[in-house]
């Protein structure tokens, strides 16, 4: 659960430079939002992970 708290902490940290991109087409701020994406992509791998990993333990 800590992890997609996290997961969740993340998205909302990037959610301006998102804005910045897209609306004001801010280079700089898409490189941020790239970069947040591939940490979300690690993230959501080890939530992904852990799930199953309890998934088959019951």
């Amino acid at each position: 659960m800590e992890k997609f708290s996290k997961l969740k902490e993340l998205i909302a940290g990037v959610e301006a430079d998102v804005e910045k991109f897209y609306n004001s087409g801010n280079g700089a701020a898409g490189t941020r939002v790239r970069k947040a994406m591939q940490d979300l992509k690690g993230l959501a791998q080890e939530i992904r992970t852990e799930v199953t990993e309890k998934k088959n333990t019951k």
